[in-house]
């Protein structure tokens, strides 16, 4: 695990809220004056500020990651290059919610985030959309995208492939017979990587597979989550991140079907006659006895380090934690998810957060604005032509004069945010990070 340095807290501070709104108006109509007044060409309203950019990929034919990256890991944003959730989820440092009580210790995970499934609120977060490695976090989403697909009585019949996958196995031998129900169990309870390569294969392949994935991602707003396998093993590129997380276990928990799963003791895995006799599985996640729990699922590859993502419910409400790349020292990630779990049902219920988890209706983009044609027999509109010497319209000034209001205004009076610097817990003494320096 590499060194990191300082972390800030970033909290909410500044005007009421109830003056938030009028304020963030002026300065976007004094700022969208500039360009205006100064005869200078803007965007389309209905267009990405920074325009659509290719999104990342996976590279299974690259060598294989095989230890923890020595910097931070990439920043993930929607397509048109905003920050899903919200402007304060822009952070690689900590964000927490106003008034809030402190955040327990030690969070020594590079990344993590805490949010209420049922109304989305962000309640606090730690890089939350850094693309780490997920390793078999990453199954969730294979639960997710497949459980809707196949029928969960279709029996598949184990490969020599499947008996020789690397990793976590649950024990499938070739010729054996299995259900989907069965392999969905295995996926989750066992973390089973030759579960997920026999899933993929009645799915269509592993190619099929990852396209269904990553629809699936981006279909319910995790961007940031970049598939090369249905297993989580570590493939160049291939990422997910604290937020996304969130949202893919919130939809897991929100469908009968796929909590079930989640929440299973037990299961019996079929003999294979003359091969070996049936035998019985348990679930593996650590915080299965946690007041509430909705269901857990582990990860971890010597490139991901230690990952772990959960929800509970507790008096209605429920949570969402995910943890991304820490240690088993000095707290492992399911008892790092547990604190904040106990921290997040102390956060009173309809605390304004720092973002929200993105439900699908919130991807829509609005249409583009359209301009009618001119008919054929109307004038096309008298242009101003430049007069000489002029290096620039008169209304520059009158917008630069416009600007610098609407921004020292805002400054004195509007919202502020106060950093405050803390080191992370695991980290070698260094300098600080502020929200600018990715």
């Amino acid at each position: 695990m590499r060194p990191a340095e300082a972390a800030p807290t970033v909290r909410r501070m500044g005007l009421p809220r109830a003056a938030r709104g009028p304020v963030a108006a002026l300065l976007a109509a004094g700022l969208a004056l500039l360009p205006v007044l100064a005869g200078v060409p803007s965007a389309s309203a209905g267009a990405p500020a920074t325009g659509s950019a290719a999104r990342p990929t996976a590279d299974r034919s690259a060598p294989t990651p095989t230890a923890p990256r020595t910097g931070r890991p990439p920043q993930g944003s929607a397509p048109d290059g905003r920050t899903v959730g919200g402007e304060d989820l822009d952070t690689r440092g900590l964000v927490v919610a106003d008034d809030a009580p402190p955040l327990p210790g030690p969070l020594a995970a590079s990344g993590w985030l805490v949010a209420d499934a049922s109304s989305g609120t962000v309640l606090a977060a730690r890089d939350p959309h850094g693309r780490y490695y997920p390793a078999s976090t990453l199954k969730a989403l294979t639960l997710l995208t497949l459980a809707p697909r196949l029928d969960p009585a279709q029996v598949v019949v184990g490969t020599p492939e499947d008996e020789q996958v690397e990793g976590s196995r649950v024990g499938l031998l070739a010729g054996g017979s299995y259900t989907v129900g069965f392999l969905f169990q295995a996926l989750i309870l066992q973390s089973g990587n030759d579960a997920a390569n026999a899933l993929a294969r009645a799915a269509g392949g592993t190619e099929a597979t990852v396209d269904a994935m990553t629809e699936t991602a981006e279909s319910i707003g995790a961007y940031d989550t970049v598939v090369g396998g249905p297993s989580g093993l570590d493939v160049a590129g291939q990422s997910s991140s604290p937020y996304d997380l969130a949202l893919i276990f919130r939809d897991l928990v929100a469908d009968p079907a796929t909590a079930a799963v989640l929440t299973t003791r037990v299961a019996q895995v079929p003999e294979v006659p003359g091969r070996a006799p049936g035998f019985q599985i348990q679930n593996q996640n650590p915080l299965a006895a946690y007041p509430g729990t909705l269901g857990g699922k582990t990860g971890f590859t010597d490139a991901a380090r230690h990952a772990f993502v959960t929800a509970a419910e507790r008096d209605g409400r429920r949570l969402v934690v995910s943890v991304l790349d820490t240690e088993n020292q000095p707290l492992r990630a399911a008892d790092q998810a547990a604190l904040l779990l106990d921290w997040g049902f102390a956060v009173p219920a309809g605390t304004e957060g720092v973002g929200r988890l993105v439900q699908p209706a919130d991807l829509l983009a609005p249409p583009e604005p359209t301009r009618s044609a001119p008919r054929p027999d109307e004038p096309a509109p008298p242009v101003a032509a430049d007069r000489p010497g002029d290096d620039a319209s008169p209304l520059v000034g009158a917008g630069l004069a416009v600007a610098a209001v609407v921004v020292v205004g805002v400054t004195v009076v509007g919202r502020r945010r106060a950093v405050r610097w803390v080191p992370a817990p695991d980290r070698a003494p260094g300098r600080g990070v502020s929200e600018e320096d990715r």
